[in-house]
């Protein structure tokens, strides 16, 4: 009798310790460990594509132009406004920004450009140097939960209940690639939906995405004529040696 009780106490310690395994809230933390280890080293390099920006005010279309952009990640971005030759573009290099108007720099600053280490520059470096990214970039990497949206799942990161305005990033469960953000700057809300993705390989690229200030859509962004991995010079990021 004595060890009757002995292994149904011992089942039933076991069927507890798997209980509180499996309700243990995911954190931040471990949805970044999840999408790192499936895609780092398996992401394209680089990434080359036009896009048909449409731009908005009060939810009115009031421009659309063609913009040619090539990503080597994770440190260089180049966006082209308009015709290469016209010589309008911003280009990205690390943590700065350089502006050109008519193939003259016109402005210097820092990056500002989080979305390209978002979108894949986050699975070229270690794992510790994205979760402090993630830090500086204002996502709390310890508060995070699930939840269905339009018929999908997903991990929200950087919030613990629905409402809460705090920064985070939606990630689909199934596919682990980021599909929305909210930031906020002090009063102001930013926010970013990323749609029809495609898969490249064995990682993925949005190919349209809808911006909003305020719940205001302000732009509209769709891909086309995308190509990974193909070999891109690097002075095509060359910001002292623009014009050629």
């Amino acid at each position: 009798m004595k060890k009757l009780i002995s292994f149904a106490s011992l089942a039933l310690i076991v069927l507890l310790m798997l209980s509180f395994k499996e309700s243990k809230p995911i954190t931040g933390v471990d949805i970044l460990s999840k999408m790192h280890k499936r895609y780092a080293g398996k992401w394209f390099k680089t990434f080359t594509f036009t896009q048909k920006t449409e731009s908005y005010k009060n939810d009115t279309l009031i421009k659309t132009a063609r913009w040619y952009e090539a990503i080597v990640f994770p440190d260089y971005f180049r966006i082209s406004f308009g015709e290469v030759k016209d010589g309008n573009a911003v280009i990205f290099i690390k943590d700065s920004s350089y502006n050109f108007s008519k193939g003259k720099l016109v402005r210097k600053g820092l990056r500002g450009e989080d979305l390209i280490f978002l979108l894949g520059g986050m699975y070229f470096h270690p794992f510790d140097s994205v979760l402090k990214k993630m830090e500086r970039e204002g996502y709390d990497i310890h508060k995070a939960y699930e939840r269905t949206w339009n018929g999908r799942k997903y991990y929200v990161l950087g919030a613990q209940n629905e409402g809460e305005k705090l920064n985070q990033l939606w990630i689909d469960k199934e596919k682990l690639f980021v599909k929305r953000f909210i930031k906020y700057n002090g009063n102001t809300k930013e926010e970013g939906l990323l749609g029809d993705h495609v898969k490249i390989g064995k990682a993925w690229s949005e190919t349209s995405c809808s911006f909003f200030i305020d719940d205001k859509l302000i732009q509209k962004e769709t891909y086309y004529d995308c190509v990974a991995n193909k070999p891109l010079s690097l002075d095509l990021f060359d910001s002292y040696n623009f014009k050629k």
